[in-house]
């Protein structure tokens, strides 16, 4: 993590649906190989349900000498729980170790972890990788809503 920068994980509220909504919505437009199906009203939308159903934690980076809190959501994961859903962190925000910091806080909460990531997504692969995980499964798209090629992991590798 970069020098000053503490990071506070909190359970999502319901008025962090737009920001969180924002974050999902930002990656589907800027990422060049991921379809664009979804409006930002649909993004917010799904991230509500989601948030309703307890499975958000979002993470606000707070500099030195502010308070925890006060800061803008910069990421979230979505869990439920064995699966995460969703983990995503703001562009401008990436390579701080906000998504690790979400990702073991998960590891904390549960002996095993299971999730998918577009095979696009190199990336994504490198981080869980480095994080414990193991792929156990590929298909060719099939089974998502995007129809993009997907890799399953699983953490710890033990658990397979």
């Amino acid at each position: 993590m970069t020098a000053g920068l503490s990071v506070s994980l909190r359970p999502a509220r319901p008025l962090d649906a737009g920001a969180v909504g924002a974050i999902l919505h930002r990656f589907e437009t800027e990422t060049p190989w991921m379809p664009k199906q979804h409006s930002q009203a649909e993004a917010v939308a799904f991230c509500a349900v989601m948030i309703d159903r307890g499975w958000v934690t979002v993470a606000q980076p707070c500099e030195q000498g502010s308070t925890a809190g006060t800061e803008a959501v910069a990421g979230f994961l979505a869990r439920d729980g064995h699966d995460i859903h969703a983990l995503y962190v703001q562009p401008e925000q990436q390579g701080r170790g906000i998504g690790r910091h979400l990702l073991r806080a998960a590891m904390d909460e549960t002996a095993e972890l299971r999730l998918w990531t577009f095979q696009a997504n190199d990336g994504a692969q490198r981080f869980y990788l480095r994080e414990g995980f193991v792929e156990i499964r590929r298909t060719e798209g099939t089974e998502n809503d995007e129809g993009l090629p997907d890799i399953q992991y699983l953490w710890p590798a033990e658990a397979s």
